[in-house]
């Protein structure tokens, strides 16, 4: 590999030696390898950046060296914060009942109660930057209002990146995508318009309020009814009149199948059976929902020209 001459030949060979690596971890050393570099060339102005870049290959590291520190660093970072895994359990039970032991199902759920607000807040976000973005185009204002605002979706992507890999497990960039060198002010403001990354991100942003509000209304549906199911017996323990007089006076039975009649202790133990198994199957269809949603984050809000 020839020795790069520019901070931009030093780049290329970065991306192309972390080439099949995760699309975040490219951004994130890029990033980092071109603040650096950056640096460097403004604490010495007499300095080319061929003189600068042969400094820096024997301090900072070849491109091939410095993919390689990533790729080691990422393994024991990953597995330092990756929560222990689950025994694995051999029989169906097991692996049913066993996800009580799994941290992420429970992140996932949160995530999902959560997404409501962050959908609510995303997609007012977007709406009205943009609404007002095109209002005030005709006004000298207009301009800097439309960078600020995509200068905050920028924002916005890396802190919900944040939380996705918290909560979902999915790696997400740790960094922001580096400002553009070398561009005008109008250069940079037709790049951020003709940037893939930034529409994707606003799609996002925009389809986050049907998702957050159906995972929203999926986790509370199914928590709710599992724990009144799960509740049942203590209902008829309490108070037995009024939960037998409940269905009484309103005329309501139970029908499993063996004909209808009113709710009695039995079908408290029956419902507290149905309860149990619907709470553990939400935590299953929160923990494939995380997954699910992980991969939609990773394809919308990290660079396709990272990877």
């Amino acid at each position: 590999m020839n020795a790069p001459r520019t901070i931009a030949q030093y780049l290329d060979q970065l991306r192309a030696a972390l080439r099949g690596a995760d699309p975040a971890l490219i951004q994130d050393a890029l990033y980092d390898a071109e603040e650096h570099l950056r640096a460097e060339l403004a604490e010495q102005p007499g300095r080319d950046e061929a003189a600068m870049l042969e400094h820096v290959v024997n301090s900072y590291g070849a491109p091939d060296e410095v993919a390689e520190i990533y790729r080691d660093q990422e393994i024991r970072i990953q597995r330092a914060i990756r929560p222990p895994p689950p025994p694995r359990r051999r029989s169906l039970a097991g692996r049913f009942f066993g996800v009580a032991a799994d941290p992420r199902a429970y992140s996932a759920l949160f995530y999902m109660l959560l997404s409501l607000a962050t959908g609510i807040f995303y997609f007012t976000w977007a709406v009205t930057g943009l609404s007002l973005s095109a209002g005030l185009s005709i006004l000298i204002i207009g301009l800097p209002f439309i960078v600020l605002f995509f200068g905050s979706v920028r924002v916005l992507s890396l802190v919900e990146g944040r939380m996705v890999e918290a909560m979902l497990g999915m790696r997400m960039p740790r960094r922001p995508v580096y400002p553009t060198q070398g561009m005008s002010l109008m250069q940079r403001i037709g790049h951020m318009f003709t940037d893939v990354h930034t529409w994707t991100t606003l799609c996002y942003m925009w389809l986050m309020l049907p998702l957050g509000i159906a995972y929203f209304t999926l986790a509370v549906t199914l928590l709710s009814v599992s724990v009144a199911l799960i509740g049942a017996p203590l209902a008829m323990a309490f108070r037995a009149d009024w939960f037998s007089g409940l269905y009484v006076d309103h005329q309501t039975t139970v029908d499993w199948g063996f004909g209808a009649h009113v709710p009695g202790w039995g079908d408290a133990i029956a419902m507290l059976v149905i309860g149990i198994a619907l709470l553990f199957a939400t935590l299953h269809l929160a923990r494939a929902v995380g997954r699910l949603h992980g991969y939609i984050a990773k394809h919308m809000l990290v660079p396709r020209e990272s990877s």
